[in-house]
């Protein structure tokens, strides 16, 4: 392939090339000239965000580590037997944690409740739990099933039972001990007969755990007539 050459015998492609950078760098200077104090503040907008987010996150990080050991400290006061400090340190907790730990505390706490002789607001807190549809399934069951049982205790069978029901449902994880207490409520309402029949028919279910089936065989021959 012959290349042009201009009188001058320079080749016509070298100095078309010349042009266009040339062009395009007066273009950029222009660009630069008309724009460049954007594109400086769009720089530093992203320094300044990118500082925010490893900021954030070395926050989020304390954040935690104070949490833990906050979290730890009222564990210490549970084990020490001091059971309404216990209580009141996871529920300060319990306000500021994140998600995960505010429901670890909850629980805690109305667990230190519980030693500490309030079984009405352990049982408030549970029932707060079983409530807040933000909080796990699971542990929202469980809230449930903990409710239940301190209601029980309280003799207020006819409430467990009514707690209790959805989680007898075949599909539920919580079933068998969901019907183990609902026979337990009936028995401490006087309904023995109840009791015994859901003891029976529990304690032959093959789906339900093998220790709630040994228990209910057991209470239902012990209620049998």
């Amino acid at each position: 392939m012959v290349t042009s050459l201009c009188p001058y015998g320079f080749a016509l492609s070298d100095i078309f090339r010349e042009i266009d950078e040339e062009l395009r760098r007066d273009s950029l200077a222009q660009l630069w000239k008309k724009y460049g104090n954007y594109v400086i503040g769009i720089a530093v907008l992203i320094v300044i965000a990118t500082a925010a987010i490893v900021g954030w996150r070395a926050y989020q990080e304390k954040q935690r580590e104070t949490q833990g050991g906050e979290y730890a400290s009222a564990l210490d006061l549970a084990r020490q037997g001091k059971d309404a400090d216990a209580a009141a340190a996871f529920a300060s907790l319990a306000q500021k944690a994140d998600a995960g730990r505010a429901v670890l505390a909850r629980f805690e706490e109305a667990a230190s409740k519980v030693n500490a002789g309030d079984v009405p607001g352990a049982i408030a807190l549970y029932d707060q739990l079983a409530a807040n549809n933000s909080v796990d399934g699971a542990f929202r069951d469980t809230a449930t099933l903990l409710s239940a049982r301190y209601t029980i205790d309280k003799g207020d069978p006819q409430t467990a039972i009514a707690k209790l029901q959805p989680l007898t449902a075949p599909t539920n994880a919580w079933r068998g001990l969901a019907l183990e207490m609902t026979a337990m409520a009936e028995l401490k309402a006087g309904d023995k007969t109840k009791a015994q029949k859901d003891f029976d028919a529990l304690g032959k279910d093959t789906t339900a755990p093998q220790a709630v089936r040994q228990r209910a065989a057991a209470m239902a021959e012990a209620l049998a007539p």
